[in-house]
């Protein structure tokens, strides 16, 4: 199960307003960075209707993720945190055993 908070869940639907379209986000995982994966959110305007497609509603708001993600994402948490200058997307998963020094990259 993946979740959002209300903040995050309000920043979501705030983007959506402003694109004109679309019904969710998507959350997944790449291969890449020193500690070898990512996370990559996107935009959801017409949902795959596939097998391993998991979708989950927090706070009004869809979030979609395949199989293959969610094997490293099972209990993510999504956080939107406004730290000074900085904001974005805060991820809190149970299943990251190290992180990068950066941050862009998580292992499992």
């Amino acid at each position: 199960m993946i979740t959002l908070t209300e903040r995050a869940a309000a920043k979501v639907k705030f983007n959506l307003e402003r694109r004109g379209k679309g019904i969710g986000i998507k959350v997944g995982v790449k291969t890449t960075g020193c500690s070898g994966l990512a996370y990559v959110l996107e935009y959801v305007d017409n949902p795959a209707v596939t097998r391993d497609q998991f979708v989950y509603e927090n706070h009004g708001v869809k979030v979609y993720v395949d199989g293959r993600s969610l094997v490293y994402l099972n209990g993510l948490e999504m956080d939107w945190v406004k730290q000074g200058l900085n904001e974005g997307f805060e991820f809190t998963n149970p299943n990251e055993k190290n992180k990068c020094g950066c941050g862009e990259s998580f292992n499992v």
